[in-house]
């Protein structure tokens, strides 16, 4: 009897193949205290551990294919980063040293202390990286409980065509699975964010996340299928259903060999306007994906990455640095690079008491604005960084004028002590605004005159609209990015920049789902930011429409009363021909 498990699709694409049941399931982690003589040893003991990790970690990155998107190395990195931090190499060594507990257990607290700081991070997306601490942490865990010849759960027998049915799965272990041609992955833990739902779309490997317990419904062994497209985990078929979804599975094959001859073609309409697709990104290693999908620049850069995991935030020269790195690979396609977007929770500088709730408290432009000096060498380093290539300012969370007439103000003074400096910069740098309060949609004309471009960051549009934190799971069923109120405000920021002749884009996550494309064209969108896995995809629906054919029955979209009428619309419109 056919038995289908509901989850959350976060990789698109049909899965077949027989189940592989994989649970991380809990560490026993020990706690005693050593003698004081015992204490070096412990701490060798553990810098020995964290140096297996590494090498390890290196291991897999050499075997990550050239041709892989380069997702998968930007965790990897991280990875290895993090195994030199201060923060999971000098901190538990102080533990031993000071409280003299055993190695497992020192870096059991210093764990804790780490994810209570991601847990009271405000953006969704940064939050889900608190992963990559438990990643890590487990890693050297294990290392230290079962010695250094240990591996991860995945050997090198894996066999292919297994759909992978896990409570977790780290970024090593995703590398071995595709390696080892792994068929599809369904995780209990994650969302649309998590690294397990970025990797998987990077490679090209149907995922289902928040699929609670499925080990209790299915065996291993088991022949299951993956739709990655509905998020459903379906056993029990018929031969009859199964040679069904293999007939999907190579149709979706074929349309994925058609979508690489779209890289080079320009993004443009059937009526010809053009749609700039550009991709997002946090480090400049990502860079190499815009290149593998013909991106036409950065649509997003988050800065987040550079303050964190640290004592003391950038310096001038090495933001400089890195934002010079990205435009010199991006060879003169422009970058759009987001002032830090974060709020005192972070700790990037100043004591400052995080405000409660901190989503609604002092953070992004708030908290930029509180630290003058913080912000005014960021703002130093992009402005020199833009003397080397194309770049866009953009503003997070704006929400009144005043703070706008302020940013201007440190950015004018950021230009006199560059030039009282000597140091080149572009007098004319594109400053925009991030839409993503909804008072700043409802003045979204007013900002829309004094910038030179506005950014839709339907993510946090949508849970302020709602009063629904996403990554809270009491509340997470409330999010929805078809609620009639959250259409009428990107309606209205759009009819601002179109009135205005602002440039408007979209950078959530919206933008990179093909099911919003014609929708978000016929608001008069003009610029695409999305995972470089999503641009092909979204390019193949921009070049089938016409958006004179789309802005009327789009219109509709904001007299629908509920968000059943507007998915309902939605799938009309993308059925237009």
């Amino acid at each position: 009897m056919p038995l289908a498990l509901l989850g959350t699709g976060v990789s698109r694409g049909i899965g077949i193949g027989r189940a592989r049941i994989v649970r991380h399931g809990d560490l026993d982690i020990p706690q005693y205290r050593i003698a004081p003589h015992w204490v070096e040893e412990e701490i060798s003991r553990l810098t020995a551990a964290l140096e297996t990790a590494r090498a390890q970690l290196r291991a897999i990155r050499e075997q990550i294919p050239a041709a892989i998107a380069s997702d998968i190395v930007g965790f990897i990195d991280a990875h290895l980063l993090m195994l030199e931090d201060q923060a999971l190499t000098g901190a538990p060594a102080e533990i031993i040293r000071q409280q003299r507990f055993n190695a497992e257990w020192a870096l059991k607290l210093q764990q804790e202390t780490l994810l209570r700081v991601f847990d009271e991070i405000d953006d969704p997306y940064l939050r889900t990286r608190r992963d990559d601490v438990e990643h890590v942490v487990r890693r050297v865990q294990f290392l230290l409980l079962k010695g250094p010849g240990s591996h991860d759960r995945l050997g090198p027998t894996e066999e292919p065509d297994r759909v992978i049915l896990a409570d977790d799965l780290s970024p090593g272990e995703l590398v071995t699975l595709h390696r080892h041609g792994v068929a599809a992955i369904v995780s209990e833990r994650g969302g649309t964010a998590s690294h397990v739902a970025i990797l998987a779309r990077s490679l090209g490997i149907p995922a289902l996340v928040a699929v609670h317990r499925a080990d209790q419904f299915i065996r291993d062994g088991e022949m299951v299928v993956v739709d990655g497209h509905v998020g459903v985990l379906l056993t029990g078929l018929t031969e009859a259903d199964l040679a069904s979804y293999r007939q999907r599975q190579t149709q979706e094959r074929r349309r994925r060999a058609d979508l690489r001859q779209l890289k080079d073609v320009p993004g443009r309409t059937r009526d010809g306007v053009p749609v700039e697709l550009a991709i997002n990104i946090e480090l400049d290693a990502d860079i190499a994906a815009a290149r593998q999908v013909g991106a036409a620049g950065v649509g997003l850069y988050r800065t987040e990455f550079l303050y964190m995991n640290r004592e003391q935030p950038p310096d001038e020269e090495e933001q400089f640095e890195q934002y010079l790195a990205v435009v010199r690979a991006l060879s003169g396609a422009p970058v759009t690079i987001r002032t830090l977007d974060a709020g005192a929770d972070k700790q990037v500088g100043g004591e400052i008491a995080p405000s409660c709730p901190s989503a609604l408290g002092l953070r992004a432009v708030r908290y930029s604005l509180k630290e003058p000096e913080l912000f005014k060498t960021q703002l130093r380093a992009i402005l020199r960084a833009s003397a080397h290539g194309p770049i866009r300012l953009l503003i997070p969370m704006l929400t009144t004028l005043e703070e706008l007439a302020q940013v201007r103000q440190m950015l004018a003074a950021a230009m006199g002590e560059l030039a009282q400096r000597g140091h080149p910069f572009d007098p004319t740098l594109p400053l925009g605004g991030m839409i993503e309060v909804p008072a700043a949609a409802l003045c979204a004309r007013q900002f829309a005159q004094r910038l030179d471009f506005l950014s839709i960051g339907t993510n946090d549009l949508t849970q302020y609209t709602l009063a629904a934190d996403r990554m809270d799971q009491a509340v997470g069923h409330l999010f929805d990015p078809f609620h009639p109120a959250v259409m009428r405000l990107i309606q209205l920021t759009a009819a601002a920049g179109e009135a205005t002749g602002t440039p408007v884009a979209v950078c959530g996550e919206v933008a990179g789902d093909p099911f919003f494309t014609r929708t978000l064209l016929g608001f008069g969108v003009s610029r695409l930011s999305m995972p470089p896995a999503a641009l092909l995809e979204v390019k193949r629906v921009v070049l089938e429409s016409d958006t004179s054919r789309l802005r009327p029955r789009v219109a509709q979209l904001v007299e629908c009363s509920d968000s059943a009428a507007v998915m309902g619309l939605m799938e009309e419109i993308n059925a237009l021909n």
